[in-house]
């Protein structure tokens, strides 16, 4: 539904609010015209979800989401210190598998980078996540990206995901199947059981589960070898996802990037998220080792990147 015009036929400067009623204005109107909106205009607003155009496309999102809506609707971007890695491992072709995509912070790059001829296959337990995913491939006409509504694990089966309020401040990221409370049904898809035939990166970001994807990936892996970028940020579970990752013969790395960046896309210099990093582990076989280069390696399972 387009927002509404001026009386003489040409889009007003001001933000448009979208209720039950339609569209209305809002507080605060800014210059720009709804085919080119100033950066960092927001372009849609029903208070709980907003729609800006950011660095990879339109993005639609959570605004009371702690991290990663916070960061797109302050920056434009999320995590871009990851992205800067994934650059030079995604190339036309390839295949990315993006585990635990939320709504397609990085899946939007990981489908351009990967054009032409490259795929994403994204996995999104939230169903509530997942419709938004859905929403912004559809907004960016992507066609490269298959969006499963499950999580990837161990073994085929049914886990129970925790239903939250959308419409509260929370860290819409940062939810554990099997957490409790409210919840409600979602498959469980081993990697293994998509009969893949060429992978290139597997991304794992399941909020403490990576051990269980991996598990349910490890014929996948011996088979075409990919870069895996794994979440390590639970130091009770590190030990032994480290003894896993170097069980499949893997060099292992430490990554950490800050969630904010200097050379943000909406270009605002205040950081909101000071002293604030992810804690990944950068994986890449042994056949090919000499590629990486500037990382701290892993030293073994009881290593662990910040200071005691």
């Amino acid at each position: 539904m387009p927002a509404p015009s001026g009386h003489d036929g040409l889009c007003q400067n001001r933000r448009w609010l979208y209720t039950r009623h339609g569209f209305i204005p809002s507080e605060g109107a800014f210059p720009l015209d709804s085919m080119n909106p100033g950066l960092g205009a927001t372009i849609l607003d029903n208070r709980e979800v907003r729609l800006k155009a950011t660095r990879y496309g339109l993005m639609l999102y959570h605004s009371k989401d702690a991290y990663v809506g916070r960061s797109f609707d302050l920056y434009g971007e999320f995590s871009e210190g990851e992205v800067a890695l994934f650059r030079q491992l995604v190339q036309p072709g390839s295949v990315v598998l993006d585990i635990g995509a939320n709504i397609g912070s990085h899946t939007l790059f990981f489908a351009s980078a990967s054009a032409p001829g490259g795929s994403v296959i994204a996995f999104e337990p939230q169903r509530i996540i997942h419709q938004m995913l859905c929403a912004n491939l559809a907004l960016n006409g992507i066609t490269n990206v298959r969006a499963l509504l499950a999580g990837a694990g161990r073994e085929r089966g049914i886990a129970q995901v925790p239903v939250l309020d959308y419409t509260a401040a929370n860290n819409f990221g940062g939810i554990s199947l099997g957490m409790g409370g409210p919840s409600e049904a979602v498959d469980i898809i081993p990697v293994d059981a998509l009969g893949l035939k060429r992978c290139d990166l597997m991304k794992i970001d399941v909020e403490g589960m990576e051990g269980e994807v991996l598990a349910g990936a490890t014929s996948t892996i011996g088979r075409f070898r990919p870069v895996l970028y794994v979440e390590n940020d639970r130091r009770e579970k590190s030990a032994a996802l480290i003894e896993q990752l170097l069980s499949l013969d893997y060099e292992l790395f430490w990554h950490l990037p800050l969630l904010f960046n200097a050379q943000n896309f909406f270009r605002q210099p205040a950081n909101v998220f000071e002293g604030i990093a992810s804690i990944n582990i950068l994986g890449v076989s042994r056949e090919r080792k000499g590629d990486v280069a500037g990382f701290r390696a892993v030293t073994g399972p009881q290593d662990w990147p910040l200071a005691t």
